[in-house]
């Protein structure tokens, strides 16, 4: 898309990025620039701000879908290509959207609803179909070095209320935080969910769901809820024998 561009990376929302969740080396080392077109009239009106670097590329259909209703103080950062992804999609005022710098989207959709946030800080491989949703006020955020295998899915809230009969009470998230460390891989239809952590190093089976628990770092966990099955490990990318 040819973008019109304006100033770098304000100091407001530099403050509001590394709040969120965002590393601020990562910021250091990742020039942004404000995007002043083509976007919608009351983009700007409304206290949004889209910021883009240098690698980024953003096709038109994410931008049309970004922005189907209005909202306001919008903040969204992308550092890498998204011409992969399925969708970015914002659910009210205040949303704030980090896409660190050397990450691949492949078909991943990302719902971040209002006064919530998403931060994928750097180096987050998302090989096929991952979901991430945070809504509620809720937060999800990822720490550089991602390895997420094909289907998984990381959502704070369930999207419904489910609560007791007799007393009314919720039972079920609501505006959770979820907090992935440095380095973690994430198995093949992984669920990751409600308030949850998952320490630097750990590795989550295929089909497990880590569901308001705390992971600890380098150990593997698996089944429905995780388990540890094995602690002090480590992983690489590499498939060596």
């Amino acid at each position: 898309m040819p973008w019109t561009w304006g100033a770098p990376l304000a100091g407001g929302h530099r403050e509001r990025l590394v709040a969120a969740g965002v590393e601020p080396d990562v910021l250091g080392r990742t020039p942004l620039r404000a995007v002043t077109g083509p976007l919608p009239g009351w983009w700007h009106d409304q206290g949004n701000a889209l910021y883009l670097g240098s690698d980024a590329r953003v096709p038109t259909r994410l931008v049309e879908t970004m922005a189907l209703f209005p909202f306001r103080d919008v903040l969204v950062a992308i550092a890498s290509p998204c011409d992969n992804m399925a969708s970015l999609l914002l659910g009210g005022d205040g949303a704030t959207v980090f896409l660190g710098p050397g990450s691949a989207f492949t078909a991943t959709d990302v719902y971040c609803g209002a006064q919530s946030s998403v931060v994928l800080n750097a180096d987050v491989t998302a090989t096929r179909c991952a979901v991430v949703d945070a809504r509620n006020g809720g937060s999800i955020v990822a720490e550089p070095g991602q390895l997420w295998a094909a289907d998984v899915y990381i959502a704070t809230d369930d999207m419904h209320r489910l609560e007791d009969l007799a007393t009314g009470a919720r039972l079920n998230p609501y505006g959770a935080h979820i907090r992935l460390g440095r380095h973690v891989w994430l198995g093949r239809d992984a669920v990751v969910t409600g308030h949850a952590e998952v320490g630097a190093g750990a590795v989550v089976g295929m089909r497990s769901m880590v569901r308001g628990q705390k992971v600890a770092p380098h150990t593997a966990v698996a089944g429905t809820p995780a388990r540890v099955v094995r602690e002090g490990i480590t992983w690489r990318e590499e498939d060596t024998p």
